[in-house]
């Protein structure tokens, strides 16, 4: 019977000890100020700006490119990028230009060549890039009509 006093008494001084823990914490938090909340804060900087690709030695492969964007309270208004250029025939439209060709057409006999139109398809880093492109090639060996008439071989004396 003792024991289930000291139980009972132990019970009631816990329970006690939660409920002023409890009562201790919940004014603590009423006693402090409530803070304003913070206001979505929009930034003012504008979207980056790239410079085309620049490469390092040559005219193509690693390189970097100039980002600049404006704004009074921007951290960041200039960064360097790394990127790099492909060594093949499609640079002359900027590597930031990808096009969409069409099949290659009909050899034209007068140049020599033939040729095929593209449409862009994405421009990366707001390049600005042509809506249409159109590029030129050799058509390759062409058949040339072969000289009539006779030879003559020299006779060696």
């Amino acid at each position: 019977m003792q024991q289930q006093q000291q139980q009972r008494r132990m019970f009631t001084a816990a329970l006690l000890a939660l409920v002023f823990i409890l009562a201790a914490v919940s004014t603590t938090e009423a006693g402090k100020k409530e803070k304003p909340e913070k206001k979505a804060k929009k930034s003012d900087c504008g979207e980056w700006q790239w410079s085309v690709c620049v490469p390092t030695s040559g005219d193509c492969g690693l390189g970097t490119r100039e980002g600049t964007r404006t704004g009074a309270e921007c951290k960041q208004t200039t960064k360097t990028q790394k990127c790099k250029i492909p060594c093949n025939w499609k640079k002359q439209f900027g590597a930031e230009c990808k096009y969409q060709f069409q099949a290659w057409g009909e050899c034209d006999l007068n140049t020599a060549l033939k040729t095929r139109t593209g449409n862009l398809k994405r421009a990366l880093h707001n390049a600005d890039c042509q809506k249409t492109v159109t590029i030129s090639k050799p058509c390759g060996k062409l058949t040339k009509p072969k000289p009539q008439g006779k030879f003559h071989l020299l006779e060696a004396a």
